[in-house]
Protein backbone atom coordinates (compact mmCIF):
# COMPACT_ATOMS: atom_id res chain seq x y z
CA UNK A 1 0.00 0.00 0.00
CA UNK A 2 1.34 3.73 -0.83
CA UNK A 3 1.29 5.60 1.61
CA UNK A 4 0.85 9.82 2.21
CA UNK A 5 2.22 12.00 -0.33
CA UNK A 6 4.59 14.42 0.96
CA UNK A 7 6.57 15.17 -2.85
CA UNK A 8 4.97 16.76 -6.21
CA UNK A 9 6.81 16.61 -9.02
CA UNK A 10 5.85 18.60 -12.47
CA UNK A 11 6.27 19.06 -15.96
CA UNK A 12 6.83 22.79 -17.59
CA UNK A 13 5.28 23.41 -20.79
CA UNK A 14 1.08 22.12 -21.24
CA UNK A 15 1.30 21.64 -17.78
CA UNK A 16 2.40 24.54 -15.76
CA UNK A 17 3.31 27.43 -18.46
CA UNK A 18 0.75 27.71 -21.21
CA UNK A 19 3.72 27.74 -23.73
CA UNK A 20 2.08 25.37 -26.83
CA UNK A 21 1.05 27.78 -29.03
CA UNK A 22 5.06 29.48 -28.82
CA UNK A 23 6.38 25.89 -29.21
CA UNK A 24 3.87 25.21 -32.72
CA UNK A 25 4.70 28.38 -33.78
CA UNK A 26 8.46 28.11 -32.86
CA UNK A 27 7.48 24.85 -35.21
CA UNK A 28 6.03 26.01 -37.99
CA UNK A 29 8.16 28.51 -38.61
CA UNK A 30 10.70 26.28 -38.11
CA UNK A 31 9.78 23.75 -40.81
CA UNK A 32 8.76 26.35 -43.16
CA UNK A 33 12.41 27.71 -43.67
CA UNK A 34 14.43 24.56 -43.55
CA UNK A 35 11.98 22.27 -45.23
CA UNK A 36 9.95 24.94 -47.30
CA UNK A 37 6.89 22.77 -46.11
CA UNK A 38 4.82 22.50 -42.78
CA UNK A 39 3.74 19.00 -41.95
CA UNK A 40 1.00 18.38 -39.81
CA UNK A 41 1.15 19.85 -35.53
CA UNK A 42 0.06 16.48 -34.57
CA UNK A 43 3.63 15.33 -35.66
CA UNK A 44 5.38 17.68 -33.75
CA UNK A 45 2.61 17.12 -30.84
CA UNK A 46 3.91 13.25 -30.55
CA UNK A 47 7.31 14.25 -29.26
CA UNK A 48 6.10 16.91 -27.42
CA UNK A 49 7.83 16.13 -23.56
CA UNK A 50 10.70 15.22 -25.50
CA UNK A 51 13.65 17.10 -25.64
CA UNK A 52 13.93 19.30 -28.90
CA UNK A 53 16.82 17.98 -30.69
CA UNK A 54 15.44 14.62 -30.44
CA UNK A 55 12.41 15.97 -32.07
CA UNK A 56 14.31 17.38 -34.36
CA UNK A 57 15.58 13.71 -35.55
CA UNK A 58 12.48 12.90 -36.87
CA UNK A 59 12.25 15.88 -39.70
CA UNK A 60 15.88 16.55 -40.55
CA UNK A 61 17.64 15.00 -43.29
CA UNK A 62 21.13 15.17 -41.90
CA UNK A 63 23.56 16.48 -39.15
CA UNK A 64 23.74 19.42 -41.03
CA UNK A 65 20.18 20.22 -41.63
CA UNK A 66 19.79 19.21 -37.96
CA UNK A 67 21.31 21.88 -36.30
CA UNK A 68 19.65 24.74 -38.79
CA UNK A 69 16.21 23.82 -37.55
CA UNK A 70 17.98 23.70 -34.08
CA UNK A 71 19.05 27.76 -34.04
CA UNK A 72 16.32 28.50 -36.24
CA UNK A 73 13.58 26.91 -33.58
CA UNK A 74 15.86 28.61 -30.38
CA UNK A 75 16.31 31.91 -32.60
CA UNK A 76 12.24 32.32 -33.05
CA UNK A 77 11.41 30.93 -29.49
CA UNK A 78 13.45 33.48 -27.67
CA UNK A 79 12.63 36.36 -29.60
CA UNK A 80 8.70 35.66 -28.96
CA UNK A 81 9.32 33.80 -25.53
CA UNK A 82 8.30 36.91 -23.50
CA UNK A 83 5.08 37.76 -24.93
CA UNK A 84 3.46 34.49 -26.04
CA UNK A 85 4.09 32.30 -22.73
CA UNK A 86 2.08 32.47 -19.14
CA UNK A 87 0.88 30.05 -16.55
CA UNK A 88 -2.17 28.06 -16.82
CA UNK A 89 -5.08 29.83 -14.68
CA UNK A 90 -4.98 28.76 -11.04
CA UNK A 91 -1.38 27.06 -11.52
CA UNK A 92 0.64 29.98 -8.98
CA UNK A 93 -2.30 29.53 -6.64
CA UNK A 94 -1.96 25.82 -6.06
CA UNK A 95 1.64 26.19 -6.09
CA UNK A 96 1.95 28.40 -3.49
CA UNK A 97 -0.57 26.41 -1.29
CA UNK A 98 1.42 23.26 -2.20
CA UNK A 99 4.88 25.31 -0.82
CA UNK A 100 3.16 26.84 2.20
CA UNK A 101 1.80 22.94 3.12
CA UNK A 102 5.50 21.71 3.09
CA UNK A 103 5.47 19.38 -0.07
CA UNK A 104 8.84 19.42 -1.65
CA UNK A 105 8.51 20.16 -4.85
CA UNK A 106 10.36 19.74 -8.39
CA UNK A 107 10.25 20.33 -11.79
CA UNK A 108 11.19 17.13 -14.22
CA UNK A 109 11.02 18.69 -17.75
CA UNK A 110 12.74 18.67 -21.40
CA UNK A 111 13.56 22.20 -21.35
CA UNK A 112 17.27 22.91 -20.88
CA UNK A 113 17.71 24.49 -17.55
CA UNK A 114 18.69 28.63 -19.02
CA UNK A 115 14.93 28.49 -21.00
CA UNK A 116 13.15 26.79 -17.82
CA UNK A 117 14.66 29.86 -15.51
CA UNK A 118 13.29 32.53 -18.42
CA UNK A 119 10.02 30.96 -17.80
CA UNK A 120 9.90 31.11 -14.20
CA UNK A 121 11.10 35.04 -14.23
CA UNK A 122 8.13 35.57 -16.74
CA UNK A 123 5.46 33.63 -14.85
CA UNK A 124 6.44 35.04 -11.57
CA UNK A 125 7.71 31.25 -10.20
CA UNK A 126 10.62 31.78 -9.27
CA UNK A 127 12.02 30.00 -6.12
CA UNK A 128 8.79 27.77 -5.75
CA UNK A 129 10.61 24.62 -6.74
CA UNK A 130 13.22 23.10 -4.68
CA UNK A 131 14.77 20.81 -7.74
CA UNK A 132 14.83 21.14 -11.04
CA UNK A 133 15.78 18.37 -13.42
CA UNK A 134 16.27 19.83 -17.01
CA UNK A 135 17.41 18.27 -20.52
CA UNK A 136 21.08 19.01 -19.47
CA UNK A 137 21.04 17.59 -16.04
CA UNK A 138 20.25 14.23 -17.83
CA UNK A 139 21.79 11.90 -20.06
CA UNK A 140 18.20 9.97 -20.28
CA UNK A 141 15.72 12.00 -21.26
CA UNK A 142 11.77 11.42 -20.12
CA UNK A 143 9.99 8.79 -21.10
CA UNK A 144 13.19 7.17 -19.42
CA UNK A 145 12.12 7.54 -15.94
CA UNK A 146 15.77 8.91 -15.05
CA UNK A 147 14.95 12.75 -14.71
CA UNK A 148 11.94 11.65 -12.29
CA UNK A 149 14.44 9.46 -10.36
CA UNK A 150 17.03 12.25 -10.18
CA UNK A 151 14.36 14.54 -9.02
CA UNK A 152 13.47 12.12 -6.07
CA UNK A 153 17.12 11.52 -5.27
CA UNK A 154 17.87 15.06 -5.04
CA UNK A 155 14.83 15.98 -2.98
CA UNK A 156 15.32 12.75 -0.56
CA UNK A 157 12.09 10.93 -1.34
CA UNK A 158 10.82 8.18 -2.32
CA UNK A 159 8.99 6.70 -5.17
CA UNK A 160 5.84 6.08 -3.01
CA UNK A 161 5.18 9.32 -1.42
CA UNK A 162 5.71 10.94 -4.88
CA UNK A 163 3.36 12.14 -7.51
CA UNK A 164 3.82 13.71 -11.26
CA UNK A 165 1.99 15.76 -12.66
CA UNK A 166 2.24 16.29 -16.61
CA UNK A 167 0.94 16.81 -19.45
CA UNK A 168 2.00 14.79 -21.91
CA UNK A 169 2.57 10.56 -22.19
CA UNK A 170 5.85 10.61 -22.20
CA UNK A 171 5.42 12.13 -18.74
CA UNK A 172 3.20 9.54 -17.65
CA UNK A 173 5.17 6.69 -18.60
CA UNK A 174 8.51 8.62 -17.15
CA UNK A 175 6.73 8.69 -14.00
CA UNK A 176 5.07 5.40 -14.02
CA UNK A 177 8.49 3.84 -14.78
CA UNK A 178 10.22 5.66 -11.99
CA UNK A 179 7.41 4.19 -9.15
CA UNK A 180 5.47 7.21 -8.70
CA UNK A 181 2.13 8.15 -9.29
CA UNK A 182 1.51 9.64 -11.73
CA UNK A 183 -1.22 12.75 -12.31
CA UNK A 184 -2.65 13.66 -16.51
CA UNK A 185 -2.95 17.60 -16.61
CA UNK A 186 -6.11 17.75 -19.22
CA UNK A 187 -5.97 21.18 -19.52
CA UNK A 188 -2.56 20.65 -21.71
CA UNK A 189 -2.36 19.83 -25.46
CA UNK A 190 -3.21 16.25 -25.36
CA UNK A 191 -7.09 14.90 -25.35
CA UNK A 192 -7.83 12.71 -22.26
CA UNK A 193 -7.96 9.79 -24.96
CA UNK A 194 -4.44 10.01 -26.19
CA UNK A 195 -3.61 9.50 -22.41
CA UNK A 196 -5.55 7.02 -21.60
CA UNK A 197 -2.99 4.28 -22.74
CA UNK A 198 -0.94 5.41 -20.11
CA UNK A 199 -3.34 4.94 -17.30
CA UNK A 200 -2.62 7.88 -14.86
CA UNK A 201 -3.53 7.18 -11.19
CA UNK A 202 -5.17 10.29 -11.19
CA UNK A 203 -6.66 12.85 -13.69
CA UNK A 204 -6.89 16.53 -13.45
CA UNK A 205 -9.79 18.45 -14.84
CA UNK A 206 -8.25 21.95 -13.24
CA UNK A 207 -5.19 22.47 -11.12
CA UNK A 208 -7.20 22.84 -8.26
CA UNK A 209 -8.03 18.74 -7.75
CA UNK A 210 -4.08 18.35 -7.42
CA UNK A 211 -5.47 19.62 -3.91
CA UNK A 212 -7.81 17.01 -3.05
CA UNK A 213 -5.93 14.00 -2.31
CA UNK A 214 -2.76 15.81 -1.60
Amino acid sequence: MRGPIDTVLFDLDGTIADSIELILSSYRHTMQRCLGHVPADELWLAGLGTPLATQLHDFAADAEQHELMRVTFRDFSNEHHDDMISAYEGIPEVLAQLKERGYKLGLVTSKNRASSLRAFRILDLMGIFDVLVCADDVERHKPDPLPVRQALAQLGSQAAAAIFVGDSPHDMVSGRAAGVRTAAACWGPFARAHLEPTEPDYWLQKPADLLSFV
